[in-house]
């Protein structure tokens, strides 16, 4: 692995563990996000997900999910398991800019059985002083979605 990609499992095994420290060790201050599952618009700076996180990392919380949809809830004191994977990856490093792509697979576990889910997501990362840190994350649906939302298409 690169240092890039060891980086960029590092930040996300933050997301997933809710690890707000993790989390701002690794991204900027004015992040910028777009998240098609959680707005249509531009999500600004790190309070969002601080509140997910603090949330996620509750007893009685199933847990972080990136998935839009997670399904089957826990039982009391359950939490599902959670892995991530990214699949065709892809690497472009200018200077001191890295942008990595790839589709993010998310296997949830459920008394039901494993769930997977995928999307596509863009992390755009610049190496500063102190290392490398988030700067932009662009996440899309992984399947065909109409060029125009249901509501405006006649």
């Amino acid at each position: 692995m690169t240092d890039i990609r060891d980086f960029l499992e590092a930040h996300l095994k933050a997301i997933f563990d809710a690890d707000v420290a993790g989390y701002h060790a690794t991204t900027i201050d004015d992040l910028t996000l777009y998240e098609w599952h959680v707005t249509p618009h531009r999500i600004e700076g790190l309070p969002f997900h601080d509140f997910m996180m603090a949330e996620a990392s509750r007893e009685d919380s199933a847990g972080i999910a990136l998935d839009p949809s997670p399904g089957e809830a826990a039982g009391e004191g359950e939490r599902l398991a959670v892995r991530h994977d990214l699949a065709n990856y892809k690497e472009q490093v200018y200077g001191d800019t890295a942008i990595c792509s790839y589709t993010m697979l998310i296997s949830r576990g459920a008394r039901s059985g494993v769930r997977v889910v995928s999307y596509n997501e863009s992390r755009v990362m610049v190496r500063f002083e102190g290392g490398w840190r988030v700067v932009h994350v662009h996440k899309s649906p992984s399947w065909s979605a109409p060029f125009q939302s249901p509501s405006t298409q006649g």
